[in-house]
C-alpha cells in the first residue's frame, strides 16, 4: 500500500496532526515542528511527544517529515540571519528525534543574486554543522525550489552537487510537483511542452538522484508551467494535467515514495479529504 498524506496543523499539540489524517484517510504526515511565524520554541512536552507517538503506531501513519520555517535562508550573506537558521533547523532535528520523523525538509533560501557558484560552499559547511549537532538517523532533505531569481535548488543540477560535496547517507531529497512544473520540469510523458523545459524523470535519473530522493510533495499549480511562481492549487483545479500527475506518479522511480500534499484545500482551510481522495484515485 502506498503512504499518502499531508502537512497539517499541530495546533492543541503535535498528536492533533494524527487525529487529523487518520481523520481524511491519510496513512503518511508532514508537520512544522512548531510556529513557522517564530525562529525557535520550546520543545514539546513528553506527554504531547508519546501521545504522538502511540497514536501515530496505533493508527500506522508513517513516515512523518518536518517541514522547515520558510524564514530559513542558509545562503544569505547576512550571518546572523544564518546562525538563526541553523538553530532553527538544530531544533527542528531534536523535535524529529523525539518523535522518530524520517527527516527534515528544507527549502535552503536564495543566494539573492550572487548566483550558486558564490554560495555552494557555505551551504555545504552550514549543512555538514547540522548533521554534527544533530547526531542520529534524521534525513536532511532539501526541497526543490520554483522560483529562479536567486531560490537554491531550481534546478536540479543545484542538489545534485550539494548531494555530492556533503557526502552522507543523511542528505536526501525531496521534489514537489507544482515547484518542478513552475521551474520548467514537465511532468507527464505526452506533454506538448516538454520542449520548453526538461522532463522530470529523465532529469532524475540522468543526475542520479534516485536513489536519494525521499518524498513527493503532490501538489497542483495555479500558475502556467516555467512560470517560476509558487502558488500551490488542489489536485485538478490548477495548470497541471491530472492525467501528465498520474503518469509521473507511477513512474516505476516513484512508486515505494510517500506522497504528501500541502493544498489550500477545497474549503480553502488547508489539505483536506478531497484531495486526498483525488491523489489516491491517481496511483496505482
Amino acid at each position: 500500500m502506498r503512504r499518502v498524506g499531508a502537512h497539517l496543523s499541530i495546533s492543541g499539540g503535535l498528536y492533533k496532526a494524527v487525529e487529523s489524517i487518520v481523520s481524511k484517510g491519510g496513512n503518511c504526515l508532514q508537520i512544522f515542528s512548531s510556529s513557522p511565524r517564530m525562529w525557535m520554541s520550546n520543545l514539546p512536552s513528553t506527554e504531547d511527544v508519546e501521545k504522538f507517538v502511540k497514536q501515530a503506531s496505533e493508527n500506522d501513519v508513517s513516515p512523518t517529515f518536518i517541514h522547515a520555517k520558510y524564514l530559513v535562508n542558509m545562503a544569505s550573506e547576512n550571518k546572523e540571519l544564518v546562525d538563526k537558521s541553523r538553530k532553527s533547523l538544530e531544533f527542528d532535528f531534536k523535535v524529529a528525534e523525539m518523535i522518530g520523523a524520517v527527516g527534515v525538509i528544507v527549502h535552503l533560501g536564495s543566494h539573492q543574486g550572487r548566483g550558486f557558484e558564490a554560495v555552494k560552499d557555505q551551504l555545504v559547511e552550514e549543512i555538514k554543522k547540522i548533521l554534527k549537532a544533530s547526531p542520529g538517523s534524521v534525513k536532511f532533505l532539501i526541497e526543490n525550489a520554483a522560483q529562479k531569481k536567486g531560490k537554491i535548488g531550481f534546478r536540479l543540477e543545484e542538489i545534485s552537487l550539494l548531494l555530492k560535496a556533503v557526502d552522507s547517507s543523511r542528505v536526501g531529497w525531496c521534489l514537489d510537483t507544482c515547484h518542478a512544473y513552475n521551474a520548467g520540469y514537465s511532468l507527464g510523458k505526452d506533454l506538448g511542452n516538454t520542449l520548453l523545459g526538461f522532463d522530470i524523470v529523465s532529469e532524475v535519473k540522468k543526475l542520479k538522484l534516485v536513489e536519494s530522493l525521499k518524498c513527493l510533495h503532490v501538489n497542483d499549480s495555479r500558475d502556467l508551467f516555467d512560470s517560476g511562481r509558487d502558488r500551490h492549487a488542489n489536485l485538478g483545479e490548477g495548470e497541471i494535467d491530472l492525467k501528465d500527475l498520474k503518469a509521473f506518479l507511477n513512474e516505476p522511480i516513484f512508486k515505494s515514495l510517500p506522497l504528501i500534499i500541502e493544498t489550500p484545500g477545497f474549503d480553502k482551510l488547508g489539505p483536506d479529504k478531497k484531495n486526498l481522495d483525488i491523489l489516491k484515485s491517481l496511483i496505482k
